[in-house]
This record gives structure tokens, C-alpha cells and sequence, in this order.
């Protein structure tokens, strides 16, 4: 799954964005509400990790305002408020399900496995441009017959291109999504990753689909 963790708290937020990766799940990390709205009107989602004492908009916001544009995204709501009036007001607002910090860990893999299952949406089972495929529940990659072999980091930093597909994206959006916010990542690092990506990709029978944007950073589409 591709979760989205919204967690002001940094010490919080690592822990639960590692032990999510350990897990074999995609993480993007948001710090507060507005970075939350930013990353759910630019891509779609498995999963959202919700707290709700979060500077910029609050929790409840940010589900009110999903909810309002019609994304039916699954929602954990995790926080520290265990009242029965938070708890309904995170439920009306649009949350599948609400976990009381401290929580262990086990137990919120099993919410994400249990709102998946519920889910509207089922959590994408592959993602394809052209004659590229990548399946997510797999974490398998070919293009067209082509088995690919891909390191850990080359597999984010392609689910990313991927799941923005025809849209451009920065070198600084792409170190925030593939590596982590406050990563201590240098634009030529990104630059270097993205050379041994296309080396796999496309150096394959097909279309060109990793594209440089000048001075900006990269799109993946089909010619």
C-alpha cells in the first residue's frame, strides 16, 4: 500500500514511517494539514494516517475537506484524544477508523489491512504507462516481457513517476516522496538516481518514458 503519514510530532512521524517500510508499504510523510491537502490533491492514495492536533489545519480539516472533493481515500485517524465526542466528530467528519496513541504497532497494520479490505477503492493493483507495469502488492516491475531488477530506492522513486504520470515533478517533491521530508538529499543525488532508473527502464524495447524537465526535475509519460 502507498500510505500517506500526517504527523506533526518528527519522533512519531520516524517511527511510524520506518516500522510502515519494514512492513514492505510506500510512505509519503506530511507535517502538518496543509502539506496533508497538498499531497492528497496530487496523488492517489492507499491509505491515510490522520492525526489530529496538527498546526496549519487541523485533522478534522483536512478529513472535512477530502471528504468535500469526493476522495473516498481509507482514513485511520491517530491520536492522542481519546474522547467519545473526538472520536464522533472524527467519524461524522469522514474517518473509517480511529486508534488512541500509544498504540502497538501490529495493531495498525492490521486497521490499514481491515479498512483496505473495506475499502470503496481497493488499493491499486498495478500501475502502467505504455508497455511498463508496475504492481504495487508485489512489488514487481516489467516492461512489456522484461522482468526489471530494481533496488529498493530505484522501486520508490518509479511508483512515484508513476502514480504522476504526465505531470511534472520537482526534484524537491521527488526527495520529500521517495526519501522523506528533511532528508539530507542534493538535487544531483536525485539526478543520479533517475540516470540508473532510465538505464533499466528505458533502455528496453518501447517508447521513451522518463523525460527531463530543464531546471526543474522530471515527467514520466509515453511519447
Amino acid at each position: 500500500m502507498w500510505v500517506l503519514v500526517v504527523e506533526d510530532e518528527a519522533s512519531m512521524r520516524a517511527v511510524v514511517c520506518q516500522g510502515l517500510r519494514e512492513a514492505h508499504h510506500t510512505v509519503t510523510e506530511a507535517r502538518d494539514g496543509g502539506e496533508a491537502l497538498a499531497a492528497l490533491a496530487t496523488a492517489a492514495y492507499d491509505a491515510v494516517l490522520l492525526d489530529l492536533m496538527l498546526p496549519v489545519a487541523s485533522g478534522l480539516h483536512v478529513l472535512r475537506e477530502v471528504r468535500a472533493a469526493n476522495n473516498h481515500v481509507p482514513v485511520v485517524v491517530v491520536t492522542a484524544r481519546d474522547g467519545s465526542d473526538d472520536v464522533v466528530s472524527a467519524l461524522d467528519a469522514g474517518a473509517d477508523d480511529y486508534l488512541v496513541k500509544p498504540f502497538a504497532f501490529d495493531v495498525l497494520l492490521a486497521r490499514l489491512r481491515a479498512i483496505s479490505r473495506r475499502a470503496s477503492s481497493p488499493p491499486i493493483a498495478e500501475l502502467r504507462v505504455a508497455d511498463l507495469v508496475l504492481a504495487p502488492s508485489a512489488r514487481a516491475v516489467r516492461r512489456g516481457a522484461t522482468i526489471l531488477s530494481l533496488t529498493a530506492t530505484e522501486y520508490r522513486l518509479l511508483e512515484f513517476l508513476m502514480r504522476r504520470t504526465g505531470r511534472a515533478v520537482s526534484r524537491s517533491s521527488i526527495i520529500d516522496g521517495v526519501w522523506g521530508q528533511h532528508a539530507e538529499i542534493e538535487n544531483n543525488t536525485v539526478d543520479a538516481f533517475v540516470k540508473l532508473l532510465r538505464a533499466k527502464v528505458d533502455c528496453q524495447p518501447g517508447p521513451r518514458l522518463i523525460h527531463t524537465i530543464r531546471s526543474f526535475g522530471y515527467i514520466l509519460r509515453e511519447e
